[in-house]
């Protein structure tokens, strides 16, 4: 790397230049997927297959129906017995919802969900990422920190820290970054908290060392989603200290896998002021 353009990004409180198009809440989504069936591809587009395991219930009724066994079997297990119906149903109305993108409909359903189900991860977990959809920020947090609570994972750990982000709570996206780092997760979470912690230091001027959380390695044809995600704010970072041509390398890199990737035309704008 060279140079030494480091330049703090100006704005209010919570609602700073985040790298929109590289943010993880405008760009398409990695980890803020639920376990109640909801996945996105590389394209953006829904893939409806549950995130793990794909056997339904043939007792079930309505939108419970293309919930998956192990979700209905654990809201089972927590659920007084006369309500697991009426939550089952919430729960697979709110996770069609989300499928379909009606964002405020799945708040709505999963709120229902958590008044008859309140013990349950999934219920949650599903109330949590609908409520990150749609900016409410302060529901997306209480919800997605008792699902870690309750399932033990980090898997979503990075949105916290987006939602900690759009908050203004500088401190705290630190905090959440080390327990990630302490506690681990899939290799796709770790991606995810390192596009979400980056773009955090870029938001207060601090493109080095975002630049060395997200430098890529060798940049391969096999990248996921979440390595071109990486790779975007680590060109932005070089961008940033002036190393244009590293800067131009990654994103012809992004470019040619992924032509129509999120927030090109401003990376773009971005190495040419570098130059």
């Amino acid at each position: 790397m060279s140079g030494s353009k480091d330049r703090r990004s100006k704005g209010s409180k919570g609602r700073r230049d985040r790298s929109r198009e590289g943010d993880r809440r405008r760009t398409t989504r990695g980890s803020d997927k639920g376990r109640a069936g909801e996945r996105k591809g590389r394209s953006g587009k829904i893939d409806s297959q549950p995130q793990r395991g794909g056997k339904r219930r043939r007792d079930l009724k309505g939108a419970a129906v293309n919930l998956p066994n192990f979700v209905v079997e654990a809201l089972e297990r927590v659920t007084p017995a006369e309500r697991v119906a009426g939550a089952l149903e919430a729960l697979g109305e709110a996770s069609a919802a989300m499928a379909d993108g009606r964002y405020h409909a799945a708040v709505k359903h999963a709120r229902r969900a958590k008044e008859l189900a309140p013990n349950d991860a999934t219920v949650r977990e599903t109330l949590g990422l609908a409520a990150y959809r749609i900016g409410d920020w302060q529901t997306a947090l209480s919800e997605l920190r008792a699902y870690r609570r309750m399932a033990g994972d980090t898997t979503h750990l990075p949105v916290e820290m987006d939602v900690l982000r759009a908050l203004g709570r500088d401190r705290d996206v630190t905090k959440a970054w080390e327990e990630l780092q302490r506690r681990g997760g899939r290799p796709q979470v770790m991606k995810e908290g390192a596009v979400v912690y980056a773009s955090h230091l870029l938001d207060g001027g601090n493109a080095r060392q975002a630049w060395e959380i997200t430098r890529p390695g060798r940049m391969t044809d096999e990248a996921h989603e979440a390595d071109l995600r990486k790779w975007y704010v680590a060109a932005r970072a070089a961008a940033r200290l002036g190393d244009a041509d590293t800067a131009r390398k990654i994103a012809d890199t992004i470019v040619r896998l992924d032509p129509g990737f999120p927030g090109l035309d401003q990376l773009d704008r971005e190495i040419a002021a570098a130059r």
